[in-house]
């Protein structure tokens, strides 16, 4: 059986045969959040099914493509959705697309996604730049044999989320007026939302988001030394917050309503993240 590195070396090579691009920075778009991929230029669009080793997106708003291009003039990789463990795939596959990033030259990446707010201070719509996570998903993404070419065997999570990049995000914002709060992104394995119940205890726990991917990709990012911006667009409140059902519609909804913002932020961010020592 062919080694993760092995698999991912010829996935990064197959990619780098389709265009002279060389990404310096990853972006991946959660749900609702795909069309940013339509800001990249000279965009060179490769749909997952036809990368080798890819893992194919099967959620409504993660339409599974890989766009490369330029973006404010900056190498771009941008994975238009991404897999979750509660389609099936083992997170190795989850979390196959970040080591391919990494290994395609990305030293910085920005990982966003759609959450529950658990903090009563957030509302819907909101931006949020994570500052930590809670991985309450009962497994990790470096679980099993290490491989020494993709990093260490331990490494440290203490900055998983840059606070350079996250300064850069807040002032960024803050030029262009929009309201970017901070806070703690806590993972479960889905697919079903949480119970009330759940949502009490993780507020206990200091979690401000909850969500069901993310982590994992940030763990493997970490482990390949690749610095990290996490972004959370708040598509809903979570259980018990409102006397409310849950619903994917309202996720999408929301996404399509912080386009604009979501997208004048995130532009304006990438060739100041490429320049960031």
């Amino acid at each position: 059986m062919t080694d993760q590195y092995t698999q991912a070396t010829a996935t990064a090579d197959s990619i780098r045969a389709l265009t002279p691009i060389a990404p310096r920075l990853g972006i991946i778009l959660g749900s609702g959040l795909g069309n940013f991929a339509s800001q990249v230029e000279n965009a060179v669009i490769v749909p997952y099914s036809d990368i080798p080793y890819f893992p194919h997106s099967t959620v409504e708003g993660h339409s599974g493509k890989l766009v490369l291009g330029h973006v404010a003039g900056v190498p771009v990789a941008v994975m238009q959705g991404r897999v979750h463990a509660y389609e099936g795939y083992p997170l190795s596959e989850v979390t196959f697309p970040t080591r391919v990033l990494g290994l395609l030259g990305c030293k910085s990446l920005i990982v966003t996604n759609a959450a529950g707010a658990i903090n009563t201070k957030y509302k819907q719509g909101d931006l949020v730049v994570i500052s930590d996570h809670i991985n309450l998903t009962g497994s990790n993404a470096a679980l099993g044999p290490n491989d020494p070419k993709f990093g260490p065997r331990f490494f440290d999570m203490t900055t998983a989320y840059s606070a350079k990049l996250r300064a850069l995000a807040h002032a960024e914002a803050a030029k262009q007026k929009i309201a970017l709060a901070e806070g703690v992104y806590l993972a479960v394995l889905g697919p079903s939302y949480e119970t009330p119940a759940e949502i009490r205890a993780f507020r206990i726990l200091g979690a401000d988001l909850v969500g069901m991917s993310t982590v994992h990709e940030v763990i493997v990012a970490r482990h390949m030394g690749i610095e990290v911006l996490g972004l959370s667009l708040v598509t809903n409140m979570a259980a018990g917050v409102l006397n409310e059902a849950i619903n994917h519609e309202e996720v999408m909804e929301t996404g399509r309503r912080v386009e604009h913002q979501f997208t004048s932020l995130l532009t304006a961010l990438i060739p100041q993240i490429d320049i960031t020592p």
